[in-house]
Formats: C-alpha cells, structure tokens, sequence
C-alpha cells in the first residue's frame, strides 16, 4: 500500500480522496493554484504544494508542474479526482514514466474511450449496441451525405472531449452545416481537436450509467444511476437504482457494461453510460468515462463499498475479493449537486464569498463538500459547491429525506441552485419517473424563484435591531433645534453600519 498519495485536483472531489486516504493511514499530498491558497481542501490535506497562477492551465493543467510538486513531496502515487487531467492520457504516460502509480486505468484504455469516433467502432466490433451514426470523414460534404442516410433529428458532437461541449442537436438538414461549424470551433476551442462524429438523436431519452470496478483479472458492475436531470447536458439530480428500469434490463445492461469495459482493457473504477429510448425500451452506448464520476456516492450507499478506496487498492495491486454474485443494491439513493449559479438566468455561474454554509445532517444524510463559511467560490472553475446525498429504504422515503435535508440546508452570499432543486423534487413528473434528458429544458425553462415576502416576525426583528443600533450612539438628551447632526441619534451620520448616499 502507499504511504502517501498527491491529489491532483481542487475542491469537493480533492476532499473526497483526502478523507478516503485518511481512512486508509495514507498521508495526503494536496496541490493548488493561487486562488486556491486558503481553500478547504489546502487546510485538510496533510501537506499542500503551490503550482501556478489562477489560469487552469497554468497550474491544474500543467502536467510539469504536478509532477513535479509530487516529486517535491515524495508522493508515490496520484489520484486525479474527476475533471482537469482525470482522462488525459498523456498525463497518465507522463506519472509512469515518472515512477509513480496513477490511480486510474491504463493509459490505453484512456486513449481508446476520450476518442468517441474510435470508441464508436470498438464498441460496435465488441457487440455493445450503439446509436446509427457516423465515424470517419468529416467535411461538410460528407457529414450531409451520412445524416441523410441516418436521419433527423441528429446530434453533432465532438470526437474528443466531453462535458456536453460542442453539442448540437440538428432538426433538419438546412441547419446541419451551421451547426457543425459552431461545433468545431467549440471542440477546437475546448479540446484542441474539431473531429466531428454524428449520432441519431432520440427525444425525450433517458441517461443510464453503469458504475464499473475491475481489477487485474475481471471486470464487475456495481449496477446503474438514473442521470436524466441534466442542465446544458450536465447533470444536476442523480438516483439509484434507476426507477424507469425493470429486473431484465438492469441485468442485461449490467452484462453489456462488463462486455464494454473489457473491449476497453479497462481497470480500476469507470463508467459505461447509455441512451434508453423510452418508446422501445432500446438501449445504446454513449460513452465511457473513464474515472471516477462526480455522482459516485449514490452507487456507494446502495451497494456499500467506498469507491475511492477500491479505486487506491486496486491500483496498489490488491485483487477483488467479492463477485458479481455478491453484489446486490440495498434502498435508493438520491444526489442533488448545488451549484453557485443563476438558474433564472441561463444557469450562469456565480462567484464570491460563500457568507454562510449550514449543511444538513441525521441519518441517511451525507454531504460533500469542496468549501466552508467564509471560503470563496472563484471565478475561474466549476462552481460545484458541495453534493448532498441522501439514502432511504425506497424512493419515495429518499425524496422525503432528501427535500427535508435541501429544507436544512444554508447557503448565504451568492446565488445557487437550492431552491431550483427543491422545486425539481417537488414536481410531479419527477415523483412518477418521468423526467427525461430535456426536459429540465422544455418544463422549466421559465422558472423563477418565488418571491420573497418575509413574515412580520422578521420585519420586526430587523427593526428592534436597527433601534438597538440607534440607541447605542444615543445622546442622554434630545438635540436641540440648531444643533449638529452628528449630536442627534436619529440622524443617519451617527449610524456605523455603512449607510453611504445613494448606496
């Protein structure tokens, strides 16, 4: 086993393996750009190494300079959370290369599944089914010549990257050529790579992925997620097990998520994610993430293992030691991720001092958090604040306890997402299963919050607190007419509580 591990990556996630390193007795090595100096999870690990400036690249990005705050801290291997370098396969070369273990698969496997244009064609040779579309030659001429044989409406996306940048859903073929320029300038822009691919696009779909672990020897399932509430093709409400599935096709999609892994040559922890058609019941390959997911928690409390520590083991050369068999799913667990972001303004994020975190507790009550009263949420990368997650012995007891957990919770100082989730969890399409990939889209795309009408008990606490105020500059005496201003108590220069003119 290591003795100590160097975490490349911030916030919420570099909390996650920090605790998980803990329990295991390893020391933790944390990294962090200059924004990032007081951050929470700068003050949990065991050590901490500056490396860079604010700019991603410059410093979560810069491979060099990872590697070398590991070298620095005598780290002997790297955890890359999810997100910045989790799937770059050059950075999972470049800590090899360097004597060190990185906690994830192969290099190779990373390499075959980031390319969708080749994953495309190594599941298909694999079995696993995958949507019509096109791989291949992408000029315009082309790609109009594939989406008439495919057919609309399609989607256009991105042979590298992820993250739902670059896509375009294209209705008709008049739209196709617009669309396809935009989605190369974005793919180039994001992923220095404007490789486009084509896929059937399927309305009012449903996102399954399957949680994967494998060691050395065999590949298992840790069975699916319902990630159908997304914003932007990001995901914002996860659920497991999936409420839209029954017995047979959870079996069989959990056979073709194994099947997909070992096409892949994978090991360690991943994620086969599938499109179901809801009017057949047809499912197909998506993609393969090929790290641990942001939505984890929920497979850990339904299944009862700690992905983060099989994720250390696994790479320290331990072997499973349980079976397909043994694995079973126990009650349901749901995640809402709180973001700070507008959701009445296109889900634009925020940035600012987080003024007040209260997070919610009691049993069946998890939190992870990347940030504290006090700590800032910079401008510079994702605004995910924490992930609350709740598990409960059916859905209906998970919904309840997670609206009564979101009910506890406090979030001061910048705008989030709170009450856009408690609305979500309110909503009868949601309690029936019925919430689909766009619908966040179709059904909410004029929500606003409700409006703020405080009760008279809080209108006159603020007043009670503005007289004590007053009354602590207070003269014994009334000022008489003539006097200064600054000697009447009731004048709005005496007040320190800054009051400016026109403020």
């Amino acid at each position: 086993m290591f003795s100590k591990i160097l975490i490349a990556n911030r916030g919420e996630i570099a909390v996650r393996v920090i605790r998980a390193c803990r329990e295991l007795g390893i020391a933790s090595v944390a990294v962090y750009s200059e924004p990032d100096r007081r951050a929470l999870h700068v003050r949990l690990a065991d050590e901490a190494v500056a490396i860079g400036p604010a700019a991603a690249s410059e410093s979560y990005l810069n491979i060099e300079r990872v590697l070398a705050a590991a070298r620095a801290a005598g780290a002997q291997a790297v955890h890359p959370g999810y997100g910045f370098l989790a799937e770059n396969a050059l950075f999972a070369r470049a800590v090899a290369e360097a004597g060190l273990t990185f906690i994830g698969p192969p290099a190779e496997a990373i390499a075959a599944m980031g390319d969708k244009a080749a994953a495309r064609e190594r599941m298909a040779a694999a079995g696993v089914p995958v949507l019509p579309g096109w791989q291949g030659a992408d000029d315009d001429a082309t790609l109009r010549a594939a989406a008439g044989e495919i057919g609309y409406p399609l989607i256009v996306k991105p042979a590298a990257g992820g993250g739902g940048k670059g896509m375009r859903v294209v209705n008709q073929a008049c739209d196709l050529d617009e669309a396809a320029g935009a989605s190369r300038r974005e793919a180039m822009a994001a992923f220095g790579d404007a490789r486009l691919i084509l896929e059937r696009y399927i309305p009012h779909a449903h996102h399954i992925e399957y949680q994967v672990l494998a060691d050395r020897r065999r590949v298992l399932h840790l069975f699916e997620r319902e990630c159908s509430i997304q914003r932007r093709y990001q995901k914002i409400i996860e659920e497991s097990p999936s409420p839209t599935l029954d017995a047979s096709q959870r079996a069989c999609m959990g056979a073709t998520a194994v099947a997909a892994a070992h096409a892949a040559g994978y090991s360690n922890a991943g994620t086969v994610e599938f499109i179901v058609d809801p009017g057949s019941g047809s499912y197909y390959f998506l993609e393969m993430n090929t790290r641990l997911q942001v939505e984890h928690p929920i497979t850990e409390l339904v299944v009862g293992l700690d992905l983060v520590q099989w994720q250390i083991r696994v790479a320290a050369g331990e072997e499973l030691p349980f079976r397909q068999e043994d694995l079973t799913q126990r009650g349901h667990a749901i995640e809402c991720r709180l973001y700070a972001e507008d959701p009445a303004n296109a889900f634009i994020p925020a940035a600012g001092p987080l003024a007040h975190f209260i997070e919610p507790a009691g049993p069946g009550v998890r939190v992870d958090s990347g940030a504290a009263t006090g700590d800032e949420i910079p401008v510079f990368y994702d605004p995910l604040i924490a992930k609350l997650i709740v598990h409960a012995e059916d859905r209906p007891a998970a919904i309840r306890r997670m609206e009564a957990a979101l009910g506890e919770t406090v979030l001061l100082g910048i705008p989030t997402n709170w009450q856009f989730l408690r609305d979500v969890l309110g909503h009868p399409d949601f309690r029936a299963a019925r919430a689909h990939t766009t619908w966040v889209d179709e059904e909410l795309a004029g929500w606003r919050p409700p409006p703020c009408e405080l009760p008279p008990e809080v209108l006159a606490a603020a007043a009670l607190s503005e007289a004590q105020i007053l009354q602590a500059g207070a003269v014994a005496v009334l000022p008489e007419a003539g006097t200064s201003p600054l000697s009447d108590p009731y004048s709005p220069w005496r007040i320190a509580n800054g009051f400016r003119v026109g403020g």
